[in-house]
């Protein structure tokens, strides 16, 4: 017979989250970043997304939501001195805003505590409509006027047709196989400020679980 793994314990809450992140930044095609060298430009202008597809944070249910963190860096992302603008989801309930907040706050485990401990600076999250299309190399997503992403295959510079190219990442902490393409658009207000067209962008799979202590 099949049993319910308990969702909170004597240690505290666990989650699990399932679904697609897709990412952009302001490197060049094939981020360095993702075989530990420096950024294309000595920077890190960059954001995740992640869409759930299914997942929970204690008894909270966190199916369909959507968020983001909006970051930039000075150097490389393992330099620090980073600062990240969270942007949420409107149709989350209370209890999913709350656990977003634990988890962006790195409180929790996953990728966020890595991300975390480069920041110094976290502004205020913002909630807003989010919008997404998945559709691959041609995903489009919007996050009110803070943050507008659609993505368009890479192209080869001889024959102009697209290219594909996906990097396997067993120890990846965002995903472990990820599949790039360019920026058609990619902008981001909220006081961080920058817009990359023409630029790196990638999408796959994630599936994390953690818990939060007590």
């Amino acid at each position: 017979m099949a049993t319910t793994q308990p969702t909170e314990t004597a240690t505290g809450v666990r989650w699990q989250l399932t679904g697609t992140m897709v990412q952009a930044c302001n490197c060049d095609w094939g981020c360095p970043c993702e075989f530990n060298s420096p950024p294309s430009k000595g920077h890190c202008h960059g954001t995740w997304s992640w869409h759930v597809k299914t997942g929970s944070f204690g008894s909270t249910p966190m199916d369909g939501i959507h968020f983001a963190a909006a970051c930039k860096w000075p150097g490389a992302i393992h330099e620090g001195n980073g600062e990240c603008l969270p942007i949420l989801d409107s149709q989350a309930t209370e209890s999913q805003l709350q656990a977003l907040g634990a988890l962006l706050g790195g409180k929790a485990g996953g990728p966020w505590e890595i991300i975390g401990s480069t920041l110094t600076k976290v502004h205020e999250a913002k909630i807003v409509d989010w919008k997404f299309v998945e559709e691959g190399a041609r995903s489009v997503l919007r996050a009110g006027d803070l943050f507008e992403l659609e993505l368009t295959p890479m192209t080869n510079p001889v024959s102009g047709l697209a290219f594909e190219a996906s990097v396997k990442l067993p120890d990846g902490f965002i995903s472990h196989e990820l599949h790039h393409s360019s920026t058609r658009t990619f902008r981001v207000g909220g006081g961080l400020d920058y817009a990359y067209p023409g630029k790196d962008a990638a999408y796959g799979q994630f599936e994390y679980e953690g818990t939060l202590a007590n």
